[in-house]
Formats: C-alpha cells, structure tokens, sequence
C-alpha cells in the first residue's frame, strides 16, 4: 500500500478548514459581536496561513495573511465586524479555494482586488491606500517606546505529540525583539525514565519590544487552554495577563505531585483517544470494499442454496454461520457508507446568505433533521437537485419585503431544509413561506408551449407536476436565478435515477413544498422476490404494502376493469403476465403485491411470492438504458439474473391505466 501524497492530504484538510472558517462566518452574520466566532474564523485562518506556508503554497498562505490580520483587528477590538467584512472575506475564501486547487495559475488581479473590497470593508470606503500596508498595518500601541516583558510557561507533557513545537514558539518570541531566553531542566528525569517525546522542560524569557501584550498573547493562542503561562512587564512588576495563575516558582510549573499525576496522565490519554476517534479513508476504497460485500452476499445466497437441498447437517450450520457474519458485515458496510445530511445542508446557508444580498429579500434558513444518515453516494447526487430547489423557491417562491409586510407576513422569508427517515428511504423536504405556485400561470405556460391540451383535465398533482417538464418556467425574464427551464427537469431525472419520487404541494399566498423520497442506499436493498411466468423479478420490500390473493375467478371477473376493492377504495392493478408477454398461462392462485409511491398505490399481479432476498444492485447496460420497467438487476443464489422492478414507472403506468379507463367509462 502507497503511502499519502502530503501535498494531497494538506488539500483534504485545508478544504475543511474552508469549511470550518466558512461556517463561521455564516454564524458570525447572525451575531456579529460573537467573540467565539470571531477567534474560530482567526484561528481558522493563522492555521491555514501556517499550514499552507508549509507546503509551498506561498501564494495562499499571503493573500490568507491579510484576512488573518483583518479579523486580528476585529479579535483585539481595533475595528467592529460588519456585514460588509463577513461578504469581503467569504469571497476571499472563494478565492483561497481557487489558490488551493491552482497554486501556480494567474491570480494576481483578482487577488489584487478582493483585498482591495477587504480594505474598504475594515476601514471604510475612503481615499485607497496601498493594500497590504492598508490591511497588515498593526494597531497603535498601548504605549509607544520600548517595553520589556518576562514570560515564564510551560507545556503540557505531551505537547510535541500533539503536534506543538516549542522551538517554534521560541523563534516566534525572538521575532517581536530582543529576546534572552533561559531554560529550566531540573525537572527532566533520569535516562532510563526519560520518554523522548514528553516535554520536562520549562522556559523564563525577558523580551524587549515595541509591540503591545496582545501579540506576545498571539504567539500562545493555539495551545493557552492546555499550558501554564505568566506574562509580567518588568517595570511595573505586576501580572499583566495570566492565562493560568502561577503561585508557585517556575520550577514547580513544569510537573505535578504523584497526586496529580495519575489524573493528568487520564486527561491526557483521554486527549489521545479522541483524536484517534476519526480516520479518513478515500471513497472509492470504501466503494471497492462495497463491491466485495456485495459479491460475498451473492455466494453466500448460493452456499445458502445447496446448503439447503443437501442432506450434511455440518453443511447447513456452516452455511448458517457464514449468512449471519455476512449479514453483520454487510451492514457494518453500510454503515461506514453513511454520511449525516448535515454534511450537505450546511452548504445552503452560503448561498442563501449570498441570493439574500442578490435579490435584496431577507432570508431565513432553518434545517432540520441534520442527523439523518443517508448513503454518501446519495448525498453526492442530491447536491444539484436541492441547489435548483433551493434557488428555486427563493426566486419563484418568496416576496420581497414590502410585498410580505403588505400580505400581512414578517418580512424576512423562511426556507425550511427538513430530512427524516422512514422505513428504508429518507424524505427531503424544502419548504417556503412564499406566495405558492400560481396554477393558473403553470396551465398557461404548458398550454402555449404545447405541454397539455388547451382545457385538459388535470388533477392538482398532474398540473403541479409539470413544472418539472424539460424547458418550463414560468419566469417573466432570464436572471442569474431562474428563467431558462433547465433546473427542475435536472431535479426530477436525477431524484428518479436515484430510484426516488418527488411530491409537491402548494397553497396560495401560504408558500410550497417538495418532498424528495430516496432510498438510504443504492447497493444493497431488502426485496421481496417474485415470480411471473418462468422468470424471477424483485421488487423493492420498500414500496411493498400488503400481498393479496387474485383466484382465478376474480381475474375472469375483472378482466373489463384491472381494479381491486381495497377497503372500500378502488386500485388499479398490472398484470405483469401480460406486460412482459411471458407467454404462460396464470396460476390458480395468482397473487397481488399492492406497491406505493407517496399517495398512489397500484396492484401487480404476480403468479407467485417466492420470499424476501437481500438484492445487491447491478447496473443495467447502456443497450438497456431507455428500459423504464426495470432499475437493475440482480443474480439469484443458482447464478440466474433476476430484475429489479421500477415501482415509480410501474405505478405511474397503473395510474395512467386508472385515467384512460375513466376516460373511456
């Protein structure tokens, strides 16, 4: 096995440092004097500065250098965070991304002018200045003229294991003056006892400088919670800043009592284990070892087969040993594939902030559900789709202020992402307090773009639904939001390649609602596996509601009609004999599996209920790729294939079946 390329796994870190420093801005908005956040997006920004510096991305780690200093001057008081700085520095951490992925590309120019916007959001639009010296000038001192300072601490045992060095906290020391530096080893212990990694020394510094405590301060920041310091000015002879009291000499700083040995020893073990909590593998090795499981849950079923039609009794136990542990297996994958949709919610909040200062409405973003798990596949898929609903229901959907106080409503919009899981799907919903769908522009634009018959009947759904049709919108004109017709129809070919449903309500002047339903994962399924004709099909245990029995005499009987009385409410049932032309004669006791999506439901009469079977999804080729019936295939324990219904085309068949012989009664 290769080892990581470290420039690769600096890219993988740094991106979620992005993220980090990215929703800390986004929080930030909300409360813009939050000392918290203000030091996470600092610290955020000095780790990436350092990190990148590192690595040889000199130009990420400048350009990041002036945001760091901005928000330095908001940390330390000089300048007040604004709306205006959050914008500024979110574009400039779009543009650090831009350096992260092409460190070498052209950036200069617009470089040059994102810290320009910087400069006018820190210190006001006035007369330009010089942009680095602008951005990178420090604060008045306290105090002009030379200072002299005595900083004793020490770190914590473990502190190089953790990654801290203390020469680099020495060298940053010697960088703000004239620097004498003692330290103290009377505490280190005999060789033999001696750990090489733990730190026994501790260090007493006299410095002379001119510039203020807050940047001695600065030179601890990422490991004050953790060590033991005492800044004091000599010339006063008093603490200045302690961020934890020393009573006792320098000596004692250095190590605990036998007492409090064992406790700290406990917190730091406990620091240890938790960071060895998470480990990052690559996706496709997680996709690989997938395709593994799925094929062991293939030959188990086989061995499960024989096992059963031998008469070795030591042969059906090992077959039932190896079916539970690839039972447990299969689903501990499972769950190393799931993700919380936390991970794709979170980047809403960006682009709603950013549509709410393009459209000039208030927005309001509210997720729920965050901890929902869906397959990470899934949540790859659903990131479009939701980016077009999301815009969608913002540009369509919500009103401007002033149109919202004059309806009676607050003025800020809400847009609700909810996520819930039932039974073996997850239901994403994007909901809005907008002004609804205006049905009677939906039936006008379908009508003039030939989409419906001009007065068709259509139910409410049907006509709702034909907004996801190829080209259709109802915008007056092209924007950066909407217009085009594309965006929705991406949405419904994606949810359904993802084997989901989309359902959508809306009431006027009250806001809409889509609700995305998609299967947990798309590997491994639970079907129940039936049989028409000679062939085996499976259908998605998901969508499976109850199992009726069809006689023969029942079949006679509604040869004219194909519906089935289900407390006292007629479904339309498919016979799939005769949808896929098997050529057979029925069995006498012909079963119904009542299937759904959403509200509709349809019947499938099948000639036989063979049992549920764990189904490991295999894709359908590209010669098979405009076959709607079917959404893959599996192979069955003695090596036959066996395909995977569609239950989102078969039930719309069933409705439109359910229409035409209304139509013609």
């Amino acid at each position: 096995m290769t080892n990581p390329d470290p420039i690769s796994v600096f890219r993988t870190e740094a991106a979620e440092l992005l993220e980090q420093i990215e929703s800390g801005l986004l929080d930030l908005t909300r409360s813009l004097d939050d000392r918290d956040q203000i030091d996470a997006v600092f610290r955020g920004l000095h780790t990436l500065k350092g990190s990148g510096a590192m690595f040889g991305f000199d130009a990420l780690a400048a350009f990041t250098h002036h945001c760091e200093t901005a928000f330095d001057r908001v940390r330390k008081g000089d300048v007040s965070a604004t709306h205006e700085l959050v914008s500024a520095v979110l574009s400039a951490q779009d543009h650090m991304r831009a350096l992260l992925e092409a460190p070498n590309g052209d950036h200069d120019a617009m470089s040059a002018a994102l810290l320009d916007n910087l400069h006018r959001a820190v210190n006001g639009a006035g007369s330009p200045a010089p942009v680095t010296a602008a951005i990178a000038a420090a604060p008045v001192a306290e105090e002009a003229g030379l200072r002299e300072w005595r900083i004793r601490f020490s770190l914590p045992v473990n502190a190089m294991a953790n990654g801290t060095n203390p020469l680099g906290l020495l060298d940053e020391m010697r960088d703000l003056g004239e620097c004498r530096i003692i330290a103290d080893t009377s505490k280190v212990p005999e060789l033999s006892a001696l750990e090489p990694r733990d730190i026994h020394v501790s260090w007493d510094v006299t410095l002379k400088t001119e510039r203020p405590r807050a940047d001695i301060e600065d030179v601890f920041i990422f490991v004050m919670d953790d060590m033991e310091l005492e800044i004091t000015e000599i010339a006063v002879e008093r603490p200045i800043a302690v961020a934890k009291s020393l009573d006792v000499p320098i000596a004692k700083a250095v190590v605990v009592t036998e007492r409090e040995a064992p406790a700290v020893q406990a917190a730091n073990d406990s620091k240890q284990a938790k960071s060895a909590e998470n480990v990052r593998v690559p996706a496709e090795r997680l996709d690989e070892m997938m395709d593994r499981v799925g094929e062991l849950v293939i030959a188990q079923s086989r061995l499960t087969q024989l096992a059963g039609t031998a008469a070795d009794l030591g042969l059906r136990s090992v077959s039932e040993e190896i079916e539970r542990l690839s039972g447990e297996l299969r689903d501990t994958m499972m769950v190393l594939r799931m993700m919380p949709v936390a991970s794709l919610f979170s980047r809403f909040r960006r682009l709603v902030h950013d549509l709410s200062r393009e459209t000039g409405k208030e927005i309001e973003l509210i997720t729920e559900g965050e901890s929902t798990e869906v397959d990470k596949t899934v949540i790859d898929r659903l990131a479009d789709p939701l980016v077009h609903l999301v815009r969608n229901s913002i540009d369509h959907g919500l009103e401007k202020p002033e149109e919202r106080i004059a309806a009676g409503k607050e003025a800020k919009g809400r847009v609700i992402l909810s996520a819930h899981q039932t039974g073996g799907e997850v239901i994403i919903t994007i909901k809005d307090d907008g002004r609804g769908i205006n049905r009677e522009r939906v039936r006008a634009k379908a009508e003039s773009s030939g989409i419906t018959q001009p007065g068709a009947t259509l139910t409410d759904q049907d006509l709702l639904q034909l907004i996801f049709q190829p080209g259709f919108s109802t915008a007056q004109a092209v924007t950066n939001l909407s217009g085009r017709g594309v965006g929705m129809d991406v949405v419904k070919k994606t949810v359904e390649a993802l084997r989901g449903t989309i359902d959508i309500t809306s009431k006027p002047g009250e806001g809409s609602e889509v609700s995305l339903r998609i299967p947990l994962t798309l590997a491994i399924i639970e079907g129940l596996l039936v049989r028409v004709g000679q062939g085996c099909y499976v259908i998605p245990l998901s969508a499976v509601e109850e199992c009726l029995e069809l006689s023969l005499e029942d079949d006679l009987r509604s040869r004219g009609r194909s519906f089935i009385s289900l407390r006292d409410s007629l479904v339309p049932f498919l016979r799939l004999r005769e949808l896929f032309r098997t050529g057979t004669q029925p069995d006498q006791h012909q079963k119904v599996v009542v299937i759904s999506t959403g509200s509709e439901r349809v019947g499938l009469v099948v000639d036989q209920i063979i049992g549920d079977h764990q189904t490991v999804i295999k894709s359908m080729s590209k010669l098979h790729h405009d076959v709607d019936t079917f959404s893959g295939a599996t192979i069955l324990g003695d090596g036959s294939v066996a395909l995977i219904l569609d239950v989102t085309h078969l039930v719309a068949a069933g409705q439109q079946q359910e229409a035409q012989m209304r139509v013609a009664g």
